[in-house]
C-alpha cells in the first residue's frame, strides 16, 4: 500500500484543485467559453448572474469584479443569492471601451458561524462553546485579514468587551451573541473576510458601448431623391433642407443608401429591369465607375465639402448619419483593375457576376476573401471604413455581412473600435438565427431580426422572449426595422393605416433600436404583383416624395419617438415582459425601470375591433388583485384609476390600434 505523502511534498495541481472549493457556473457574460465578449452600454447599469455552490450547507460570499482593460486593479461588486444558487451584481461601467471582469466566491466561514448559532439559540440551545468558536474565528481574522486600522479597532473592542462578559447563563451568551452579530460587525467582517476556499472564474471580457448602440431611431433616405423633382438629381446638400421634418418626427439617426458612383454596366433600369434607359440613374449598390469606387461621392451628389456640411447640419439637428457599407463593385469599379487578384474570374477571361439565380444581379461582382486578397484586401476595407469616420461618420449599415466570412469581421471591426470605439456596426443580415447570432458575437452592434415578418402574437411573444430572456441577451441588440428599401412585409401591403400604426407602436415600444424607410408615414405599400418589393422602387429610380398627403402617420411617429425619449423604461430592451390579455388578437405587454412603468396593448388585426379582459400586473408593486392604481394614459394625458386586476378595454383599427399606459403605482414618483 503507497504511503501518502505530507503537506510539505503535496501535489501542486492536487493543492490547487483542492483549494477551489466553491463551484462557480453559468456566468451570463460569458459568450462561447469566453471565446466573445458581452455587450453592455456605458453609464448604464446591467445585471451579471452566475450559479455559486459548495459542498454541505455553509453560507457562501461572493464578488462580481471588474478592470478597464489594460489596468492593474480590480473594482468589486458584491453578489447577491437570487434563488437556486443562482447570484447576481448590477454594474455600471462608466465608459466606452473594454472590461475586464470576473466572479469571486468563497465560504463564509463568519457568517456559516453566525446562521449556525442563530438557529441553535432560536430554540434555546446552550451557545458556550460556540462563542469561544466566534472569539477565536475573530481572533484569527484580526491575525490574518488585511483590516484597516478602523475595521481593527472596532474587533479589539468587541473582543475586549466580550472578555468582560463571560457567564454561561442564557442571558449573557444571548448579550454576547448579539454583539457578535451586531450589523456593524457584519459589515466589518465582510470587508476583512479570510476567504476561506476562494474560487475565481476566468477572466471575461465585456464591451460597453455608447448608448446609441443599444437605443436609436433610424430614418432611411436615398439623397437622390431629395430634390423634390423626379427630373432633378438630389444632391447632398438638398438633404439639409429636410433634416428639420426628420428631426421633428423624433429621429437621432439619418442613414443613407449608398453615395458612391454608380457603374454604367449592366446597370439596372427602373423596377429593377436588367437594362437600363438612357439617364437612368441605377442601383446606388452597383458601387464604382471611373469616378471612383468607395472611397468617392457620386458627382452628381456633390463633394466632399457638401458632404462635410450634411454631417455638420445634421450634428446641428441632433442627427447622426449612418452610412451604407456594401462590399460590393460595379464590373466599373477601379478595383476591378487595379488589383485583379481580389476578383473570381471565369475561364474565358470574364468576371464572375454576384449571380443568385433566378436573380440577377450581374451589374455588381463582389470580392473574395482570401487566396491573393488576403491580407491586402483586409486592410483596404478596414482603411476605407476609417476613412469615413475620419469624414465624420460613427455609425455603419453593413450590407449582407453573412456572405462575407466572419474572422473578417471580428478583425475589422476590432481594429476600428481602437481607432474610435464609438464606432456603431448595423449587419443587415437576414439569414439563418446561428448565423445571425455569430455576427452579433463578432463584434456588430446591432442585427436586423425577423421583427419584420413576426405578426401573429403567438410567434411575436416567442421571439421577443427568446432575444429578451435567452443567452443571445448578452451579446445581440436588434434593430426593428418594420420597412427597407428591400423589404415591403406582405402585412403592410393589405393592412391599410390601421397596420403601419400597428407596427409602428410595436417597433417603437418592444424594441430598444428600430428604423423606418422613408415613406412609412404616407403608408406607401405599393407593390411588385406577388413579391414583398416596392413598386417603383427608388434603388432604381429618382422619387419625389410628399409626406404630408392625406392619411399620414407623422402624429404617430412623433407620439412615439417622444414617450421612447421621455420613458426609461422603453429605453429599455430586456426589460420586457409580456402579460395576459383574453384575445389572440391583442398583445399586452410592458417595460419596467426603476421609476417608470409603461404598459402597452396592441391590436394586431388592422381590419376589425378587438375587445378583450387584460391583467392589470399589480402584483409588480407587491400590490393584492383588489387593489387600486393610478394610471396615465400617454396617448391623450388624462389620469384615472384603475380599481382591480382585471380590465376591459376595446381597441379601434381606424382611431386607436394601440394603447399607452403609465401605471402611477404607490412609489412611483410622478
Amino acid at each position: 500500500m503507497q504511503t501518502p505523502p505530507d503537506q510539505a511534498t503535496l501535489d501542486p495541481a492536487l493543492a490547487a484543485l483542492a483549494s477551489e472549493r466553491v463551484c462557480i457556473e453559468n456566468v451570463s457574460i460569458e459568450i462561447n467559453g469566453g471565446r466573445f465578449e458581452a455587450k453592455a452600454v456605458a453609464g448604464q447599469p446591467f445585471e451579471v448572474t452566475a450559479d455559486l455552490f459548495a459542498e454541505g450547507h455553509d453560507t457562501i460570499a461572493a464578488a462580481l469584479v471588474w478592470r478597464r482593460r489594460g489596468t492593474e486593479a480590480f473594482t468589486e461588486v458584491p453578489m447577491a443569492l437570487v434563488e437556486n444558487d443562482q447570484w447576481a451584481a448590477t454594474l455600471t461601467l462608466p465608459e466606452n471601451t473594454w472590461y475586464e471582469c470576473s466572479v469571486l466566491a468563497w465560504r463564509d466561514i463568519y457568517g456559516s458561524w453566525r446562521k449556525e448559532v442563530i438557529k441553535k439559540s432560536a430554540v434555546g440551545q446552550m451557545i458556550t462553546l460556540e462563542l469561544q468558536e466566534g472569539r477565536q474565528l475573530f481572533e484569527k481574522t484580526l491575525a490574518e485579514g488585511a483590516a484597516s486600522p478602523e475595521d481593527r479597532a472596532i474587533i479589539e473592542r468587541l473582543l475586549q468587551d466580550d472578555a468582560q462578559h463571560t457567564g454561561d447563563d442564557a442571558d449573557t451568551q444571548a448579550a454576547r451573541f448579539a454583539r457578535m452579530k451586531d450589523p456593524a460587525i457584519v459589515e466589518v467582517m465582510r470587508r476583512i473576510d479570510l476567504r476561506d476556499g476562494l474560487s475565481r472564474y476566468k477572466t471575461l471580457t465585456v464591451f460597453a458601448d455608447r448608448k446609441a448602440a443599444a437605443f436609436s431611431a433610424w430614418y432611411e433616405i436615398a439623397p437622390r431623391s431629395q430634390s423634390g423633382d423626379v427630373d432633378r438629381h438630389g444632391t447632398l446638400l438638398d438633404v439639409i433642407p429636410r433634416l428639420p421634418y426628420i428631426r421633428d418626427l423624433g429621429f437621432d439617426v439619418l442613414y443613407l443608401l449608398p453615395i458612391h458612383p454608380i457603374g454604367k454596366t449592366n446597370r439596372k433600369g427602373r423596377n429593377n429591369s436588367l437594362r437600363a434607359e438612357e439617364g437612368e440613374p441605377g442601383s446606388p449598390y452597383a458601387i464604382g465607375s471611373v469616378e471612383g469606387g468607395h472611397d468617392a461621392i457620386h458627382p452628381e451628389l456633390g463633394t466632399f465639402d457638401d458632404f462635410r456640411k450634411l454631417v455638420d447640419a445634421a450634428r446641428d439637428h441632433g442627427l447622426e448619419l449612418a452610412l451604407d457599407f456594401a462590399i460590393q463593385c460595379s464590373p466599373d469599379h477601379p478595383w476591378i483593375k487595379e488589383h485583379p487578384e481580389w476578383f473570381d474570374w471565369r475561364p474565358d477571361g470574364s468576371i464572375k457576376f454576384a449571380e443568385n439565380p433566378p436573380k440577377k444581379y450581374e451589374d455588381i461582382v463582389n470580392v473574395h476573401f482570401y487566396r491573393d486578397a488576403l491580407p491586402s484586401l483586409w486592410y483596404t476595407l478596414r482603411d476605407i471604413v476609417l476613412f469615413w469616420v475620419d469624414k465624420g461618420v460613427r455609425i455603419f449599415r453593413v450590407d449582407n455581412p453573412h456572405t462575407k466570412p466572419f474572422p473578417f469581421w471580428e478583425w475589422m471591426i476590432a481594429e476600428v473600435r481602437a481607432k474610435d470605439p464609438g464606432v456603431i456596426f448595423l449587419a443587415e443580415a437576414f439569414t439563418r438565427p446561428k448565423v445571425m447570432k455569430r455576427l452579433a458575437k463578432v463584434g456588430f452592434s446591432q442585427s436586423y431580426s425577423y421583427f419584420t415578418w413576426r405578426n401573429e402574437k403567438e410567434e411575436i411573444t416567442e421571439y421577443l422572449t427568446e432575444l429578451t430572456q435567452e443567452h443571445c441577451r448578452e451579446y445581440m441588440r436588434p434593430n426593428f426595422f418594420i420597412t427597407t428599401p428591400d423589404i415591403n412585409p406582405k402585412f403592410l401591403q393589405t393592412s391599410g393605416r390601421p397596420g403601419f400604426r400597428t407596427r409602428l407602436a410595436l417597433a417603437a415600444t418592444l424594441g430598444g433600436n428600430y428604423g423606418v424607410y422613408n415613406g412609412y408615414e404616407i403608408c406607401e405599400a405599393a407593390a411588385v404583383p406577388g413579391k414583398e418589393e416596392y413598386l417603383n422602387s427608388e434603388k432604381y429610380e429618382i422619387r419625389a416624395w410628399d409626406m404630408d398627403q392625406p392619411g399620414h402617420i407623422q402624429d404617430d411617429i412623433r407620439l412615439m419617438n417622444r414617450l421612447r425619449q421621455t420613458h426609461p423604461a422603453l429605453q429599455g430592451f430586456t426589460n420586457l415582459t409580456f402579460y395576459k390579455a383574453d384575445n389572440d388578437q391583442v398583445l399586452s405587454y410592458a417595460k419596467r425601470s426603476v421609476n417608470d412603468f409603461v404598459l402597452v396593448h396592441v391590436n394586431l388585426d388592422p381590419h376589425n375591433a378587438q375587445t378583450f379582459q387584460f391583467e392589470v400586473p399589480l402584483w409588480e408593486f407587491g400590490l393584492p388583485d383588489e387593489a387600486s392604481v393610478e394610471v396615465r394614459d400617454l396617448l391623450h394625458g388624462n389620469s384615472f384609476t384603475w380599481h382591480g386586476k382585471l380590465q376591459t378595454l376595446t381597441l379601434e383599427p381606424e382611431t386607436r390600434p394601440y394603447a399607452i399606459w403609465q401605471i402611477l403605482a404607490p412609489g412611483v414618483p410622478r
